[in-house]
């Protein structure tokens, strides 16, 4: 057995996997043998669902009772509704308010006397767990805003219902490609932490419910989800200051400030994710405000060549765009995490079943650096 210390678990080897690949180097993400890019451009949120739960893109025979089954399950019960008003009132951060919302669905569970290797009723249950999310993070926005939650519209897909129940009406069709594509380019990505938390847990036999509400907890951290709210708020200042964007840039990097979205633990390169976000960000721009798209297009070019990040191994990663996609949508700054785990949960639910095939408990250990030879003491004499 090694002693080697690998801090953070970095290059260690813990799992096999056929869910998804990253080649940092080349700047290439692949879910399946897919492509990022053909995905995001050919398929919807829901065939990479079924990708990566079944294991193949589905046939329109297969999408079908698929889709269907998801539509069924969107419905929340009024007790989760009513707890999302409660934390709503009391202000709390919408990726509690999430996590508190997974943990309740698990009390509606119709398979909650399942067999915990029964992986089809765990899949089952995994459905229904990313069915209703979505609801209940629109019904919780709905409810901040002072206003009824809107109830989910079975014509719509998952990406573009959520728009129409956070917002009351139904998105166009630009708004409702832009958020498919979106999902689809977060739904997975290696053994990330919260992905790796989501694994743990389900390595202990724990239902998927608790293994996502893990997941949801190791995402809230600052160090692991939340860039692309750190990346609009950074261009919203800049939108706000009294100096042109490029000027605004050029005086931050000069005073030391590390600007948000740029540099990955993968990547070495641009991410693949951030370039297709981009080409979004330039459609909405045509189509609407073009200040955010230039903000950022300006940003990576005098970081990236005139400052020579690139050339670092410091690129722009999904997050740098997804923040300025995300607001063109009308979407909360404070929801793009939850958003980024609405998506992830997906992944989250497959990995966990591609572990408990063949499942082994998690157990790493620690190198001791304590004191040794303790002389003890009776507390009355200490």
């Amino acid at each position: 057995m090694s002693d080697d210390l690998k801090k953070g678990l970095e290059g260690v080897l813990v799992a096999e996997s056929e869910l998804s690949s990253i080649d940092g180097d080349a700047g290439r993400l692949i879910y399946r043998g897919y492509t990022i890019e053909d995905l995001a451009r050919g398929a919807s949120y829901e065939e990479v669902l079924y990708l990566l739960w079944h294991g193949h893109l589905p046939t329109e025979d297969e999408l079908e009772p698929f889709t269907d089954a998801l539509l069924a399950e969107r419905e929340v019960d009024d007790d989760v509704l009513a707890t999302m008003e409660r934390l709503a009132d009391a202000d709390e951060q919408p990726m509690a308010a999430l996590r508190t919302a997974v943990s309740m669905f698990s009390a509606s569970e119709p398979e909650d006397d399942a067999d915990p290797g029964d992986l089809e009723a765990t899949l089952r249950k995994g459905r229904r767990i990313t069915a209703k999310i979505p609801t209940a993070l629109a019904a919780f926005e709905r409810y901040r805003l002072g206003e009824e939650p809107v109830d989910p519209n079975p014509d719509l897909g998952l990406a573009a219902n959520f728009l129409y129940m956070l917002t009351g009406e139904e998105p166009d069709e630009i708004a409702a490609e832009t958020f498919d594509q979106a999902l689809i380019l977060h739904a997975d990505h290696g053994l990330n932490a919260s992905t790796f938390t989501s694994m743990v847990i389900g390595s202990t036999m724990a239902d998927i419910y608790s293994a996502v509400t893990g997941g949801i907890s190791a995402l809230s951290g600052p160090l692991h989800g939340g860039a692309n709210q750190d990346v609009m708020e950074v261009l919203i200042e800049i939108d706000e200051s009294d100096l042109d964007h490029r000027e605004w840039v050029e005086q931050a990097t000069e005073e030391g400030r590390r600007i948000p979205g740029f540099g990955h633990r993968v990547y070495n390169v641009k991410d693949p994710r951030a370039k297709i976000l981009q080409e979004r960000s330039k459609e909405l721009a045509e189509n609407g405000e073009d200040k955010w798209y230039n903000y950022t297009t300006t940003i990576e070019q005098y970081l990236s060549e005139e400052k020579g990040l690139t050339e670092k191994g410091i690129a722009p990663n999904v997050d740098f765009y997804s923040g300025s996609v995300y607001y063109q949508l009308g979407i909360p700054i404070d929801m793009y995490t939850p958003i980024f785990a609405m998506s992830r949960a997906g992944g989250w639910i497959a990995h966990v079943l591609e572990y408990q095939e063949d499942n082994r408990l998690i157990r790493p250990r620690a190198r001791y650096t304590g004191p040794q030879d303790q002389e003890f003491v009776p507390l009355e004499d200490r």
